[in-house]
């Protein structure tokens, strides 16, 4: 079984780009509040794209990040080249304002089958020739928190591509799925993230796990929900090692700097 490495690098500001993983990222910008550290997320990304109301967030929001600044010079420096939803949410000045700009407006709000974040998560996967898809990555922010049926349906995204990385991002933590296909090595970045972690099964139970790096390791573990799930964990290593006969969802606090 092919061993995948996860790192959460992207939360550095001072790696030098010689030590940066080998990963081509794409921005995904939802309808809720910005993670403080998204001018980074977005300096990393190769590609931005905002879900139907995540483009007000961009609008409204950005500028709060640079106060010194005027709005109007930063709105055109953080300028997503797509805006893509069912368009229920975007506010009309503000579509107007970036399709002046040359953003890519695709209104597909004859699909109500599929949420915002899959329409974006399959145009970046099936339609951007200039991304590479071998070592994409895609980083959403303000996935997580608000509606809680909203969060789920992020969270099944995440199984509905589970063979392309995704990571979902708040203030507070982030997730990303850990696929059964695969042994992984989860690579800590403590000055940025943890110490607290979770490892969920989803999808069906897991009969075996078997962790290393953790202060409570799994042995060839039984979990599921109405049973065992390895939540409030914390890391004692700067390498976390999981294996699963299931899909895993792993989650790590992210420091308040």
């Amino acid at each position: 079984m092919e061993l995948m490495s996860h790192s959460s690098a992207f939360l550095l500001p001072t790696i030098p780009p010689d030590h940066r993983p080998s990963l081509t990222y794409a921005l995904v910008l939802l309808n809720q509040p910005l993670p403080r550290f998204t001018p980074l997320l977005w300096e990393y990304a190769h590609l931005h794209l905002c879900a139907d109301g995540g483009a007000n967030r961009v609008y409204d929001e950005m500028p709060l990040f640079f106060p010194h600044e005027d709005p109007s010079d930063v709105r055109n420096r953080y300028k997503p080249e797509v805006i893509k939803g069912d368009m229920d949410s975007v506010r009309k000045d503000v579509l107007d304002f970036y399709s002046n700009l040359g953003t890519e407006i695709v209104d597909e709000s004859h699909d109500q089958d599929t949420t915002d974040l899959h329409k974006c998560i399959a145009y970046i996967r099936d339609v951007t020739p200039n991304i590479d898809k071998s070592n994409l990555c895609i980083l959403v922010a303000g996935a997580l928190g608000g509606r809680f049926d909203h969060e789920i349906g992020n969270i099944n995204v995440l199984c509905s591509f589970s063979s392309t990385r995704i990571i979902l991002l708040s203030d507070d933590c982030l997730i990303h799925l850990l696929p059964r296909t695969h042994h992984h090595e989860i690579h800590i970045q403590p000055s940025v993230e943890g110490p607290h972690c979770g490892l969920i099964p989803i999808g069906t139970p897991s009969r075996s796990t078997t962790t290393t790096g953790l202060e409570w390791n799994l042995d060839n573990t039984e979990m599921s929900f109405g049973g065992l799930v390895s939540t409030s964990n914390i890391v004692k290593e700067e390498k976390i090692t999981v294996r699963s006969d299931s899909n895993l969802l792993w989650t790590i606090s992210i420091k308040k700097q």
